[in-house]
């Protein structure tokens, strides 16, 4: 099977059901921007050992990104229930207990920082803020369409949590400075 298709040469791309769109749609941002950031989750994951136990948080986050990125490529507006596995409270329960486990051993922060450091906590501040813009992306889309409720707050939810993951996890990084 060839990689090329030629089918979106024109400008347009298919969402989950078919349905074709313009590559410049909102729901095509979204996942976009969800993708560009599972990219960023990878580059982060680079940054730790792979026998560190972080490092394979970090894989498992890329699996629920994954997940989640296929939720907003589906068509809702086709009527069809998104019947594929998604993200569950025990995945945003595991976000919280990492953020509390790497805050626990930071000094308290009583200012501002600004993004920088170590290579790995610029990676983590980058994937942070596309982060951010995912989030931005998600709410801008659940506003403008018909996107099934529940799903798309437990994404919202997850997002906005892994957000404060990398914010702890860069200064963490930084704390450690741990790189390669």
């Amino acid at each position: 099977m060839k990689i090329y298709t030629k089918t979106g040469d024109g400008g347009t791309t298919s969402l989950i059901g078919g349905r074709r769109v313009s590559k410049a749609d909102p729901q095509v941002e979204a996942y976009g921007t969800l993708d560009e950031l599972n990219s960023w989750m990878g580059l982060v994951a680079c940054d730790l050992y792979e026998d560190d136990p972080l490092h394979k948080f970090l894989l498992q986050i890329q699996s629920v990104l994954f997940k989640i990125g296929g939720f907003y490529s589906f068509d809702f507006a086709s009527g069809k229930s998104f019947d594929y596995p998604f993200v569950e409270d025990a995945d945003i329960e595991e976000l919280e207990r990492w953020i509390d486990e790497l805050d626990a051993t930071l000094p308290p922060l009583d200012t501002f920082i600004l993004p920088g450091g170590t290579p790995a906590s610029c990676h983590a501040h980058i994937a942070r803020t596309v982060c951010r813009r995912a989030e931005r992306a998600l709410i801008g889309l659940v506003e403008r369409m018909n996107v099934e409720a529940t799903r798309a707050c437990m994404a919202q939810r997850y997002i906005n949590r892994l957000s404060d993951f990398l914010f702890v996890l860069a200064r963490y990084q930084n704390e450690v400075k741990v790189s390669f």
